[in-house]
């Protein structure tokens, strides 16, 4: 199949993002004639559209095998569902880790005072009785106002994430941004790694730092200046108020000289009514930042922007994309579909047009190719 015109240019950028991965395929096995980037195309598309196992994917590169062609040869037609587990069984996890986040890097520019979320997940699925393989654990770098994942490193257990976190943030561009995490990165290491990337911190505070906590939850009862911001959320039959204080006043706080750079705290207190169980229930949480040029109403947002990844990123995979069902858990199988879906799902949200759901997304991809191919620009 000859190819014309702006399908070129297309098959090229693709061909271009994963140059450094490498075809873990022996030559002699005869699988070359189903070219990698070939099937990452029809792998990433298919998901795109719905379809995350691979005989799902077979089958729709079966059904939409003239369209496939308008980009790729597609020589010898669409593989079985075997040569895609292979592959992602096979697929060096690191380069195409690299791959991706070079990608995710061409779909963002970085503005100061950007939220990057920094949180992990358990990949379900991937937990092997047989063998007793532990399930993986991915790290990733979101941020938050864009619905974009900057990067991703993965663990075998989440108390790795300690060391993980400086890992993950070495390989990303931070500079000028926020860096969030839960108490489980609430280290003195980590702080000093994010403020020598020229970004800031905010680190959820508990009973991991003892000393600090103590002192915090104490400094708040004195209220020595500080600034307040109250927001309110209705939706999902529950009713959830806010209440953010701030104080950058930290004369009194003994702690402050551990930590680097460390300007001000924040508490914030929840008052959540759930309709359904006519039930109220309160929480307070503490927090510590290298900057104090934010006020109450700003770190309010923050912290509301860090859980944003649970729902933008961490509920998509589980719930519109299958992925803690899927029973991928063959070698580096779990973690490199994690990075398809990821794609996938980051091509849908960059639709900033069409105000509907990911399920409606996908769906409306697997029908109407001019909008498949809209979302397929990469």
């Amino acid at each position: 199949m000859t190819q014309t015109g702006p399908y070129i240019l297309y098959s090229e950028n693709f061909t271009r993002v994963f140059t450094l991965l490498k075809d873990p395929r022996r030559i002699t096995k005869g699988n070359f004639k189903y070219p990698l980037t070939e099937l990452l195309f029809l792998v990433i598309t298919s998901v795109l559209c719905g379809h995350s196992d691979y005989e799902c994917i077979s089958d729709f590169g079966k059904l939409n095998l003239e369209w496939f062609r308008k980009y790729f040869p597609f020589e010898k037609g669409i593989c079985s569902p075997d040569v895609l587990e292979r592959l992602f069984q096979k697929i060096n996890h690191q380069l195409f880790n690299k791959c991706f986040m070079t990608w995710a890097q061409k779909s963002y520019s970085l503005t100061k005072d950007e939220l990057i979320a920094i949180d992990g997940k358990r990949v379900c699925g991937s937990y092997d009785t047989l063998s007793e393989t532990a399930a993986s654990h991915i790290l990733t770098a979101f941020m938050s106002s864009k619905s974009i994942c900057m990067g991703q490193v993965t663990t075998q257990e989440k108390s790795n994430e300690i060391t993980a976190i400086p890992e993950l943030l070495d390989s990303i561009d931070i500079k000028g941004g926020i860096i969030s995490i839960d108490a489980m990165g609430c280290q003195k290491a980590i702080a000093e790694k994010i403020i020598s990337k020229d970004a800031n911190y905010l680190l959820a505070v508990k009973e991991n730092q003892k000393e600090l906590y103590q002192q915090i939850e104490s400094l708040f009862t004195l209220k020595l200046g500080a600034t307040s911001d109250e927001s309110n959320d209705l939706g999902h039959a529950r009713v959830e108020k806010r209440t953010a204080t701030l104080l950058t006043n930290l004369d009194l706080l003994e702690e402050k000289e551990n930590w680097v750079s460390l300007k001000s705290i924040l508490k914030i207190d929840t008052e959540r009514y759930v309709k359904s169980t006519k039930l109220t229930s309160y929480q307070t949480r503490y927090y510590i930042c290298s900057s104090n040029e934010y006020s109450a109403e700003k770190m309010n947002h923050f912290v509301r922007e860090h859980w944003a990844i649970e729902n933008k990123l961490h509920w998509q995979l589980d719930v519109n994309f299958g992925e803690d069902d899927a029973r991928k858990r063959i070698g580096n199988s779990a973690k490199n579909f994690n990075l398809i879906l990821k794609t996938a799902l980051t091509l849908l949200q960059r639709d900033k047009i069409n105000k509907i759901s990911i399920k409606r997304k996908k769906l409306k991809a697997s029908y109407n190719l001019e909008y498949r191919e809209l979302m397929m620009k990469v």
